[in-house]
């Protein structure tokens, strides 16, 4: 079915879903106001806030954030804490660490062997019996290393990633990044395939589609001459507007890849260290066994530690050819971090609390989905969710103004969540992994309150 254009709501940027607009701001207070022109004059305009009110936070705790007038938000979209803020073990290590020794890798440390091994036993295949891992400072330097390695690998420099896929910041990724918008430039070379959207596709044929369209992404790029070097998928489609189900797209594709001589590479910056609840990587739960994984986000808790998992074979071609080196990946402190974020995951059991917190949430979306008309579908896994709201259930048509309305609604509610997908209609909600029945709750009221609001 056809998606038909949205009008674009007042206040949003059309190259960030729920951007705030400087150009709107006359109704914040004045010290808002003055904030924001000092921001711009200082940072200049390439940074974005968020909401069409921005939010200025001075503490966060646990799944809380603060602002200085000491009003509470609750926070249900942070990946990047997803152990929730502050959190003390990952405190302790930190400070403990930096009070001994910070240095980089090129130093004897066992530690840092320690938690290679650690990570590495976490993978199932061949990756998890003979893989070797790298480490990098953001998930944007992983996915760039990774992409080094497979055209070398490879000798090729094509690409394949999906049509709304998110993979980085650095000059190599954000050129195989779509969702950065129309006027971030390309990678010649790449081409992009459709998402697996369960909302309009037949489930029982999206494997079997989404590999045929690789295949001819495949030939086009043989066609012009730089040949497949890697497809590169972020498992549940995140940026492309969350789609978990079905569980059997990746295998097909795998294959078509592999055919062809390319890499594959799961990106579990977003999908990784226990988002799923079921797995601990979003790949695991198609079945599929990467050559290259590539981590960041929550590795360290807001810490900046990142980096990859590649197949032995991989890296001792490219390592024998050069060297890699971080001044920051894989230092003392961050090793220290990323071993208190896989230790807690474990030992606190965050993966099933993923779980059982998720699947009240999920049962509480989907009650409302039954009580909203313009809610179109709820998708979800463990602590990551979609509520696609459309303008007609029946042609499934996107309701861009809507979704912003409602994001903007629960902002004002205290309750942060943003938007997501190629027409910014998607609620995207991702909780710290930290979630309790008593956070679900309140999200799930202030969001039946906000959808209310917006009904009309």
């Amino acid at each position: 079915m056809p998606k038909q254009a949205t009008t674009l709501p007042k206040g949003y940027r059309g190259d960030m879903a729920n951007g705030f607009n400087p150009q709107d701001a006359s109704h914040l207070p004045g010290e808002d106001i003055l904030h924001v022109a000092r921001r711009q004059r200082l940072l200049g305009p390439a940074y974005r806030l968020f909401y069409r009110s921005p939010v200025e936070i001075s503490r966060a705790k646990g799944v809380f954030l603060y602002d200085k007038h000491g009003n509470e938000y609750l926070d249900a979209y942070n990946n990047v804490v997803s152990l929730g803020h502050s959190h003390s073990r990952v405190v302790e290590a930190i400070q403990k660490q930096l009070e001994v020794l910070c240095t980089h890798t090129r130093y004897m440390q066992e530690p840092l062997l320690d938690y290679a091994e650690a990570l590495i036993n976490t993978f199932g295949g061949e990756l998890g019996r003979t893989g070797c891992a790298m480490f990098t400072c953001t998930g944007s330097e992983a996915n760039d290393l990774a992409l080094r390695i497979a055209r070398y690998h490879t000798g090729k420099t094509g690409v394949i990633v999906t049509a709304e896929a998110y993979h980085g910041n650095s000059g190599a990724v954000a050129a195989i990044s779509p969702s950065l918008g129309k006027k971030s430039a390309l990678d010649p070379l790449l081409r992009t395939v459709a998402a697996p959207d369960s909302y309009r596709l037949p489930v029982e044929e999206i494997g079997r589609r989404m590999a045929e369209d690789v295949a001819r992404q495949i030939a086009d790029l043989e066609g012009h001459g730089g040949g497949l070097a890697a497809f590169v998928a972020d498992s549940v489609f995140s940026s492309d507007g969350l789609y978990v189900d079905p569980t059997d797209a990746l295998g097909p594709v795998a294959e078509v890849v592999r055919k062809a001589g390319g890499l594959f590479i799961a990106d579990e910056v977003q999908s990784g260290f226990g988002r799923t609840g079921t797995h601990l990587w979003g790949h695991a739960r198609h079945e599929v066994d990467p050559d290259i994984v590539t981590l960041g986000k929550p590795m360290g808790n807001g810490y900046p530690v990142a980096g990859l998992v590649v197949r032995s074979k991989l890296v001792a071609e490219f390592g024998s050819s050069m060297r890699y080196f971080n001044t920051f990946g894989g230092n003392s402190v961050a090793i220290a971090a990323a071993q208190a974020v896989l230790d807690t995951i474990v030992e606190e059991g965050l993966m099933d609390n993923a779980t059982k917190v998720g699947g009240e949430i999920l049962d509480g979306l989907r009650d409302l989905q039954n009580k909203y008309e313009f809610v179109g579908d709820v998708r979800g896994t463990g602590l990551y969710f979609a509520v696609e709201l459309v303008k007609d259930r029946d042609r499934k048509i996107p309701d861009m103004d809507r979704a912003l309305a409602a994001v903007n609604a629960l902002r004002d509610r205290r309750i942060l969540i943003s938007a997501t997908g190629a027409d910014a209609n998607i609620l995207k909600i991702r909780p710290p992994l930290v979630f309790t029945s008593s956070n679900a709750g309140r999200l799930l009221e202030g969001l039946d309150e906000a959808l209310r609001s917006v009904q009309k």
